[in-house]
């Protein structure tokens, strides 16, 4: 009888691989339960992920006259974007210097078990700090959602896709938050300014929309006008297959960086 039941689909399900994607999830859920208490209330978290992404809306938007949906989408965009994507930068580099990510490492833990759960980490703080201007707009400009689950897609698509993108950054081989924040920030500042948060994409030259399609935040953008405006620049189908596309880029890329420095014992 138990070696018909290890031969039969029910055993292949319980030991196979269904357990096993089971036991990363719950693998990967413990490492990023432990990164927020840890790492979410340390300065540079504050300051790149948190201070930063209201203090360039306001610079950029202040007297320019838009109505409180359109800013509410542009500062939920900008918000999700920086605030995502700097946990990555944070977390590594720090975990390098104390050696718990070298203990990570030689768990019995897959690499993609630990950089997915490090993505979590980015993309729990993109939602929290993103509900806090989507709140207030409703709250105090009773901001219209003209579809709340496209909004929840792009909320959560839109951290996701950044919070790996921040993995990206992180994956260059430094025990100092500084050396990564500093590079990865300018390379977001062209992100920002193609994204069609500051010039609507309608309005911008044909080469300057083609090179929008590079940036990630271009779609969490688009998607946010579509869920709080009711229309946006491009199709929402592109918005979403857009996304997904992205996280999986910067997860394989990251992956193979990162491996690239274990080998070199970096």
């Amino acid at each position: 009888m138990a070696s018909q039941l290890a031969g039969s689909p029910a055993a292949y399900l319980e030991e196979g691989p269904l357990r096993r994607l089971l036991a990363e999830a719950e693998q990967a859920w413990v490492i990023a339960v432990k990164d927020v208490r840890i790492y979410y209330l340390t300065p540079p978290m504050i300051m790149f992920g948190l201070i930063m992404p209201f203090f360039i809306f306001f610079s950029f938007s202040v007297g320019r006259g838009l109505d409180p949906s359109t800013s509410v989408a542009r500062l939920l965009a900008m918000t999700t974007f920086f605030t995502a994507s700097s946990a990555g930068p944070v977390i590594l580099p720090l975990e390098r210097r104390t050696r718990t990510y070298d203990r990570l490492l030689v768990a019995p833990v897959s690499p993609v078990t630990v950089l997915l759960g490090k993505s979590l980490v980015g993309t729990f703080f993109g939602i929290v700090v993103a509900l806090v201007p989507l709140l207030l707009g409703l709250a105090l400009f009773r901001t219209p959602v003209t579809n709340a689950v496209l909004l929840a897609v792009g909320l959560i698509g839109g951290s996701l896709a950044f919070s790996a993108l921040g993995i990206l950054f992180a994956s260059a081989p430094t025990q100092s938050p500084g050396a990564i924040m500093m590079p990865s920030t300018l390379l977001r500042w062209p992100l920002l300014f193609i994204s069609g948060i500051f010039v609507p994409l309608q309005d911008m030259a044909p080469w300057a929309r083609a090179v929008s399609f590079v940036s990630p935040l271009t779609y969490t953008q688009d998607l946010f006008n579509h869920a709080l405006l009711g229309s946006g620049a491009q199709s929402m189908a592109l918005d979403l297959v857009a996304l997904p596309i992205c996280l999986v880029v910067f997860l394989v890329f990251a992956l193979k960086l990162h491996d690239l420095g274990r080998r070199r014992g970096d």
